[in-house]
């Protein structure tokens, strides 16, 4: 299941602002739910690349698109602040 799935169906709100509607609804296209993960989830594939290679995201950056990363074990996952979760405020953080 993806980290998006797992977040919404815990109450917690994925996206900062506006982008709560107007967003890809998961296709891995807009990277409106970039999240800092820790832990057990699948690796990137080439469509979260190719989004994460573009502003205002970074490879460089250690996030990852929440709906398109899967989770595999126990992880951490920690929201930023911007449109596009690139900010550098924490919004919120999970208990590992």
């Amino acid at each position: 299941m993806a980290i998006k799935q797992v977040l919404l169906q815990n109450g917690i709100e994925l996206y900062n602002g506006a982008t709560s509607s107007l967003n890809c609804h998961g296709l891995g296209t807009c990277g409106t739910c970039a999240v800092q993960v820790e832990g057990a989830v699948s690796e990137p594939e080439w469509r979260e690349r190719t989004r994460r290679s573009l502003p205002p995201h970074s490879l460089a950056q250690n996030r990852r698109l929440a709906c398109q990363t899967k989770v595999l074990g126990d992880v951490k996952v920690t929201k930023f602040s911007g449109a596009w979760g690139q900010g550098n405020q924490i919004v919120w953080t999970s208990k590992s």
